[in-house]
């Protein structure tokens, strides 16, 4: 059986190249206090971020993957749980048409999250290997407007990247995971992580975005 949290707080996807998950069923983490501060305005210069918005963080219910494969399901659920949708994993693995190869696209997610939510999601992709800064600009403004909205990302990550508290998050087959929160203006990104010993942590807005490099979202 998954644990599950009930978070007190408010809460990328391959577009070319599978979405692979090779790490098992985790602990789970202690919830995150609350984020009170309200979001203000923002303004853009084409892609570019001129102001700042304080800080968000969307309530969600996190749940641990329980496979290897199940990273895919796991993070679109807890993104579906924001938006009141309570789903089980195996629900969403069948819409999404996970096998153990893992989740193909951000197509597949985005159309899953639209399907049972609306409309309201997109894919992007971030193609080169060092996103460009106007990328980095383009994923700050999508979170930022996803998640005041109160619709979590769900982003597709290769590699290994090392969150705020130290500890190295390493995903060499490909992993997909939830962004629940922002802090600073965007430039602390808040992570549910159904396949990481913490659970949920912050990572820089630019780990996050070369961390996605080559692969996508859906925001």
């Amino acid at each position: 059986m998954n644990p599950i949290i009930q978070r007190s707080s408010l809460s990328v996807v391959g577009l070319l190249v599978a979405g692979g998950c090779l790490a098992g069923p985790t602990a789970t983490a202690q919830a995150a206090p609350a984020a009170t501060t309200p979001a203000g305005p923002v303004h853009t210069d084409g892609d570019r971020h001129t102001e700042r918005r304080a800080e968000r963080t969307v309530g969600i219910e996190y749940q641990a993957q329980p496979n290897f494969y199940y990273c895919g399901p796991a993070a679109t659920r807890i993104a579906l749980s924001a938006l009141g949708k309570a789903l089980s994993q195996d629900e969403v693995a069948k819409k999404l048409g996970t096998t153990e190869a893992g989740t193909d696209s951000a197509l597949d997610t985005t159309r899953v999250l639209n399907e049972l939510t609306g409309g309201r999601y997109r894919t992007t992709e971030i193609p080169d290997p060092v996103p460009r800064p106007a990328q980095v600009d383009r994923l700050r403004a999508d979170v930022l407007a996803a998640l005041d909205e109160g619709r979590p990302v769900v982003a597709n990550v290769k590699g290994t990247a090392v969150d705020t508290d130290g500890h190295p998050q390493s995903y060499e087959g490909g992993h997909y995971l939830t962004l629940v929160g922002y802090r600073d203006g965007g430039d602390l990104i808040r992570i549910a992580d159904p396949a990481s010993p913490q659970g949920e942590y912050w990572m820089t807005l630019e780990k996050v975005a070369n961390w996605v490099a080559e692969r996508g979202y859906s925001s």
